[in-house]
C-alpha cells in the first residue's frame, strides 16, 4: 500500500487533490493487487485440469469469485482508516476520479479499473446518489486507450488439408500430457466439419483462427475459435468449439466438435459456471466472442470468463441505455407470484428484478437475511447449466414514470422496507437481475405432446444434475423452473435450497393401524430435514398425463433410494461429468470407466 499524504487533508483546496491523488493511488494499486491474484488462480486451471483434480477445480472457482470483494474490502478500510469519521463529499471524490483517470489513461484495462473504482465509490458511500461526476457511470475508456501488440488468436490457412489444419491446431496448444490418438481426433475434425458445412473442402481461402488461452471448466478444456471461408462472392464466418476431456489414464481425446450457431450459445450460457482462461486483454477476447455469438451481450460474455463484477457494470451501462431508447413499462412478470419474492420485468430487456419481501407467506418460515445467503451459495457454487446467474444491486433508481400501476402498487406494499417511492424515482436498496425465462408451469400449458416430452424429460435431468452437484432445490414446483430460449429446463428460485448430503431421505412408512391412516393430525414423526420423494409424484403434477410421461422418464427420482445412492456418490467424493453439448455431439471414444452420471448439457 502507498504512503498516505502527510499533513491535515481537510483543508483547502490544495489539500482535497492531494488527498485525491493518494486515493487515486490506493485504489489503482488495490486494482492491480486483484488482478495479479485473479491471473495467478486463472493460470492454475491447466494444472489442476491434467492433475484431474476435479475438487480443485471447484475450489478454484469459489477462491476467484471472493478474491475481489477480499481486494475492494481491503482498499475500502485503507481508505477509511486515514479518513476517519470526515465526510466523503463530492469534491474529494471529483478529485479523486481526475487523479484516478490520470493513472489509468496507459493501462489497457482502463475499464476493468473503472469498474473496481465504482465498487470502492459504492462501499464507501453506498447510499449517495450514482454521479458521473464522482464515478465512471459512463465509460470514459469505451475502447482500451492502448492498441494490443498482436492478435490474441493463432491463424491457420489452408495452403494445405484441413486434415494438416486439424493436426497444427491440436498440436499447438501446450499440453504436458500425452494425447490418446491425435490423428484420429484430427480426422473426426475434417469429417465433422464436411459432414456439418458441405463446402468447406473446395474452399481455398479456408482459414482457422484459434484463440490462443484455452477455456477450463469442470473437467474439461475447450478449444475456441471460428472459421472463415469463401463462398458465394463473400466471406462466410461460423464458430467453432473443440471440447479436450482427459481419459482414466490421462490422456487427452477430442470429445466434441461445435459449430451450429446455438451450441457455443449454450457453452457460454448465463447457467453455467465461470471459464478459467487466462488473457491478458478481456476486452478484445470479449469482441473475438462476440463473432462467434452475436446474441449475447457483452455483459454476459464478461461475466464468463469470471469477470463478473465488470459484467454487472456493463450491464448497468446498458440498462440505462436501454431506457433511454425505449418505453415499455416495468410490469408484474408472468407467473405464478412467489411467497418471499416480488418479481417484475422489462420485456424489451428480457430481464427479471426479484426483490425479498418484507413477509412470507406460510409455510415459509426462512428469513431475508438467509435467503440472501442462499444467492450467494449459486454465485460461488457450479450452476451445471441448471441454475441462472444472477447480479446484485443495491440502492438501483428507477423511473417512476415506467412503472405499470399494479406494480407500482404492490411493491411498497410488500417491501416497504427495501422500496421507496417519490414523484419521480422508484428506488429499491436491495435487489437482484435475472435472465427473464418462460415459466415452466406456463410452458407445458401450451406445449405440444412433442414438446411436452422434451420439456418434462429436461425438467428430471435438471433435478437429477442439480443433485449429483450436491444441490436440492426443496422447492420443485414447476413454477420455480424456467425455460431458456434453447427450450432448456433452469432452476431459479433459490430461498429453498440445500446441500443435498443435508437432506433425510425417507420411505414413506405404512401407517400402523386404521386409526392412524384416518386420523387428520399427522401419526409419523418429521424432522425439518426429512424428504419422502415418494410425495413427489402427487404434489408435482396435477395433470395425469403429464405424471404419467415424468414416471416413465424419470421415475426413480421418486424413490429414496436413488436419492440416497446420490448422496454416497458425493460423500465419495465423485464429481459428474458436465457437457455443454448434447450427448448426440459426442464422439464415440470408448472410455472405460468415466464417470458419466448427469450426462450432457
Amino acid at each position: 500500500m502507498t504512503s498516505q499524504p502527510t499533513g491535515d487533508p481537510t483543508h483547502g483546496q490544495a489539500r482535497i487533490g492531494s488527498l485525491g491523488g493518494w486515493i487515486a493511488l490506493t485504489i489503482f494499486s488495490g486494482f492491480q493487487a486483484y488482478r495479479a491474484d485473479f491471473q495467478a488462480v486463472t493460470l492454475g486451471a491447466q494444472t489442476r485440469f491434467e492433475n484431474r483434480d476435479w475438487p480443485g477445480v471447484q475450489r478454484a472457482g469459489q477462491e476467484r469469485q471472493a478474491i475481489y470483494h477480499s481486494h475492494l474490502d481491503g482498499v475500502s478500510g485503507a481508505i477509511g482508516e486515514v479518513l476517519g469519521n470526515s465526510e466523503f463529499g463530492p469534491a474529494l471524490w471529483q478529485a479523486t476520479k481526475a487523479a484516478y483517470l490520470r493513472l489509468i489513461g496507459t493501462q489497457y484495462n482502463a475499464e476493468l479499473f473503472e469498474t473496481f473504482y465504482n465498487s470502492v465509490h459504492r462501499n464507501i458511500t453506498s447510499d449517495s446518489a450514482v454521479s458521473d461526476s464522482e464515478m465512471f457511470v459512463t465509460s470514459v475508456f469505451p475502447t482500451p486507450p492502448v492498441e494490443p501488440e498482436r492478435p490474441i488468436f493463432n491463424s491457420y490457412a489452408t495452403g494445405q488439408s484441413i486434415l494438416d489444419l486439424a493436426r497444427m491446431v491440436l498440436r499447438d496448444f501446450s499440453f504436458t500430457m500425452p494425447w490418446q490418438n491425435l490423428e484420429r481426433d484430427a480426422k473426426n475434425i475434417l469429417r465433422t466439419m464436411v459432414d456439418q458445412r458441405a463446402g468447406v473442402l473446395d474452399s481455398e481461402g479456408l482459414r482457422l483462427e484459434i484463440l490462443r488461452g484455452v477455456f477450463y471448466r469442470n473437467k474439461g478444456a475447450y478449444l475456441i475459435g471460428r472459421v472463415r471461408y469463401p463462398q458465394d462472392s463473400r466471406e462466410r464466418l461460423w464458430p467453432l468449439a473443440l471440447p479436450l476431456l482427459l481419459d482414466d489414464s490421462g490422456r487427452l481425446y477430442l470429445d466434441a466438435l461445435i459449430s451450429d450457431e446455438d451450441g457455443p450459445s449454450v457453452m457460454f450460457s448465463f447457467t453455467r459456471a465461470y471459464f478459467m482462461v487466462h488473457t491478458e486483454r478481456p476486452c478484445v477476447l470479449v469482441d473475438f466472442l462476440q463473432t462467434l455469438l452475436p446474441n449475447k451481450k457483452r455483459a454476459e460474455l464478461y461475466a464468463s470468463i469470471g469477470l463478473h463484477k465488470h459484467g454487472k457494470t456493463v450491464f448497468y451501462r446498458d440498462f440505462l441505455e436501454h431506457l433511454a431508447h425505449s418505453n415499455d413499462p416495468f410490469i408484474i412478470a408472468p407467473g405464478t407470484r412467489g411467497m418471499v419474492m416480488s418479481v417484475f420485468s422489462l420485456p424489451s430487456l428480457q430481464t427479471v428484478f426479484k426483490v425479498i419481501k418484507d413477509e412470507f407467506a406460510a409455510p415459509k418460515s426462512t428469513t431475508a437475511r438467509q435467503v440472501r445467503e442462499k444467492y450467494h451459495v449459486v454465485k460461488r457454487h457450479d450452476r451445471v447449466g441448471r441454475m441462472a446467474d444472477t447480479q446484485e444491486f443495491e440502492n438501483l433508481a428507477f423511473p417512476r414514470n415506467r412503472f405499470d400501476p399494479e406494480l407500482l402498487s404492490e411493491l411498497p406494499t410488500v417491501a416497504a422496507s427495501s422500496v421507496t417511492v417519490t414523484d419521480d424515482e422508484v428506488l429499491i436498496r436491495h435487489l437482484y437481475t435475472e435472465r427473464l425465462m418462460t415459466p415452466l408451469n406456463l410452458y407445458i400449458e401450451t406445449a405440444a405432446d412433442s414438446e411436452l416430452r422434451d420439456v418434462l424429460d429436461e425438467y428430471g435431468t435438471a433435478i437429477k444434475q442439480l443433485a449429483a452437484a450436491n444441490i436440492f432445490p426443496g422447492d420443485m414446483l414447476l413454477k420455480n423452473f424456467g425455460v431458456t430460449r434453447h427450450r432448456r429446463v433452469v432452476f431459479y428460485d433459490y430461498d429453498a435450497i440445500c446441500c443435498l448430503t443435508d437432506v433425510n431421505f425417507r420411505a414413506l412408512p405404512v401407517a400402523r393401524t386404521l386409526e392412524d391412516e384416518m386420523s387428520a393430525e399427522p401419526w409419523l414423526s418429521v424432522a425439518a430435514n426429512d424428504v419422502f420423494p415418494e410425495e413427489f409424484r402427487r404434489f408435482l403434477f396435477g395433470r395425469k398425463k403429464i405424471k404419467q410421461l415424468f414416471s416413465e422418464m424419470h421415475g426413480e427420482l421418486f424413490d429414496p433410494e436413488y436419492w440416497r445412492n446420490v448422496q454416497q456418490a458425493i460423500i465419495k467424493g465423485q464429481v459428474m461429468d458436465v457437457f455443454p453439448y448434447r450427448r448426440e455431439k459426442r464422439f464415440a471414444v470408448a472410455q472405460s470407466s468415466q464417470n458419466r452420471s448427469g450426462g450432457g448439457q
